[in-house]
């Protein structure tokens, strides 16, 4: 029952039930935006700045470490199926992966293209659009490598991503 809002340098942490700030997670230049992986207690935010992720205790709202990724981490997301987080990199066209437990980089996926936003079935499916190629890609979270691209025909420059997990529809 919280809401996290990016602050350009700082995140928000709203509780929904008063409606009053209960947190400010700082230093996370260009942060856009967060995951959450409550099982493990934590939250991932991406800066985009310094192209680091910040690994935050959910119970404490700090920060415990920030990590490398990519150049330009943009959309960030939680995949519970292989307990691991993504980064999609805008600048170096890549995907960080990284273990949620121990907060450390486990690989790199390049994809051919700027990612710019994902989704995961929460089941072991990731995609993301590749924003400067109008195409949605899919990933595979355990081998960490590209298993399909779709083109996108008449879209241009897609970059919200959302998925319907009963229909397993993917909407761009």
């Amino acid at each position: 029952r919280r809401l996290y809002i990016s602050r350009a340098t700082h995140m928000i942490v709203m509780d929904l039930d008063t409606g009053k700030q209960i947190g400010d997670i700082s230093d996370t230049p260009g942060v856009h935006g967060i995951a959450l992986a409550p099982e493990l207690g934590k939250g991932f935010v991406s800066s985009g700045r310094e192209n680091t992720v910040s690994v935050v205790d959910l119970s404490t709202l700090k920060t415990v470490k920030k990590v490398k990724v990519g150049d330009n981490p943009d959309a960030i997301l939680y995949d519970a199926a292989s307990k691991r987080v993504f980064t999609f990199n805008g600048r170096s066209h890549d995907v960080s992966a990284l273990n949620a437990s121990s907060g450390e980089v486990i690989g790199t996926v390049k994809v051919d293209g700027k990612p710019e936003f994902a989704a995961s079935d929460g089941k072991g499916g990731v995609w993301v659009n590749i924003e400067d190629k109008n195409e949605v890609v899919a990933l595979d979270p355990q081998k960490l490598s590209v298993i399909k691209t779709w083109p996108l025909a008449g879209c241009e420059a897609p970059t919200g991503l959302a998925i319907d997990t009963k229909t397993r529809r993917l909407f761009s």
